[in-house]
């Protein structure tokens, strides 16, 4: 194993469109949302430590959910947790666990990954991070994995590349579009020139440092100003003192979108991002009348199309839905036709409105 190459696992969110079983207080990257026997978070973990040392596994969360970490992945050193002391999206979360690697190791080669994330082929997958890795120990580029569209998917960002390859299928980046509309997604799967954004990133720790001084300046210099408390018993209070300077902001509109030394390589790993219960339903084996059903006690007559998940000590009988999402759980239940999942995230707010935070 390369000992400059580094993972980040990002495990910060909340998964609200995964409610009512994803909770604020543990969210989804700490279920077992697909019934494998492994949560999200120890199914990404696995996937990096074939191929990374586990001394070079980060895991960045909310200080809130250090303890779960810390049973769900318990060969992992508790010091690889890195906790963040408030959300401010994946640009602050980046900037962190880069300047922290590079006070260890200017030449740190670094992997940004979601923890919820579905991945089936893994081999592939290990075959395409270390191609990227490959060419970021190269080239001053700033990687991103792209997946070939299986469909016109309206959830998904997507990322144009130029036609010509610049290495062996790696491809400049033309435009990033966030979620189109279906007649957009359809005109972009229809042209060849598009991948979904699968927001799994590539580079070495000292060129997105470079990227943030020129397109996050603010950002940058927060960080750089506290750069040598990192990997210190000053690391908690500097980041006291760093998380309100910095802006909220997505990596992907903070740097990916600006920078001009951006990169994609198409893959196809059998990748789901697992945003909602529609991209569950699509992973889950079906009966014969296309219902998705996670729990042992689901008793389906005339339905078709639905995604149902229940705990496995309660009967549930669903007659005469079809397209709905039915999740059960011991204080919530949630009945919702399929294509207004997007919305799910709306009807917790509501929720918070009426009943306050008690069910969230």
């Amino acid at each position: 194993m390369n000992k400059n190459t580094y993972v980040a696992i990002m495990a910060g969110g909340i998964g609200s469109r995964f409610w009512p079983m994803s909770r604020t207080d543990f969210p989804k990257q700490f279920l077992d949302i697909l019934n494998t026997g492994r949560t999200l978070i120890q199914s990404t973990y696995d996937r990096f430590a074939k191929f990374i040392a586990p001394e070079n596994i980060y895991i960045v969360t909310s200080a809130q959910y250090r303890d779960i970490t810390i049973k769900q992945l318990p060969e992992l050193n508790p010091d690889n947790i890195l906790c963040e002391p408030s959300r401010k999206n994946t640009a602050a979360c980046v900037a962190y666990v880069s300047y922290k690697i590079k006070e260890l190791n200017p030449e740190g080669n670094l992997i940004c990954a979601p923890a919820d994330h579905l991945i089936l082929d893994t081999g592939e997958f290990e075959r395409v991070c270390k191609h990227a890795l490959e060419f970021t120990a190269q080239i001053k580029a700033l990687v991103t994995l792209g997946i070939k569209p299986s469909n016109p998917n309206t959830g998904y960002g997507y990322i144009q590349f130029e036609p010509m390859a610049v290495g062996d299928n790696v491809y400049k980046v033309k435009t990033f579009t966030e979620k189109p509309d279906l007649e957009l997604a359809k005109t972009f799967v229809a042209s060849g020139e598009f991948l979904w954004n699968a927001g799994i990133f590539v580079w070495q720790v000292k060129n997105i440092i470079t990227a943030f001084e020129k397109h996050l300046p603010e950002m940058h210099d927060v960080f750089d100003a506290e750069k040598e408390n990192f990997n210190s018993g000053r690391e908690k209070d500097a980041l006291d003192r760093i998380y309100p300077q910095c802006v909220n902001i997505s990596i992907d509109y903070g740097i990916m979108e600006k920078a001009d030394n951006v990169y994609v390589i198409p893959a196809s790993f059998g990748w789901s991002d697992l945003g909602t219960w529609a991209s569950a339903y699509a992973t889950f084996d079906k009966d014969y009348l296309e219902n998705a059903v996670g729990g042992k006690n689901v008793i389906v007559i005339d339905a078709t199309r639905n995604m149902v998940h229940a705990p496995n000590n309660k009967l549930i009988l669903l007659q005469g839905l079809d397209d709905f999402i039915v999740v059960d759980t011991t204080d919530v239940l949630l009945i919702c036709k399929k294509d207004k999942e997007q919305e799910i995230k709306e009807y917790v707010a509501e929720v918070k409105r009426n009943k306050g935070e008690k069910y969230l």
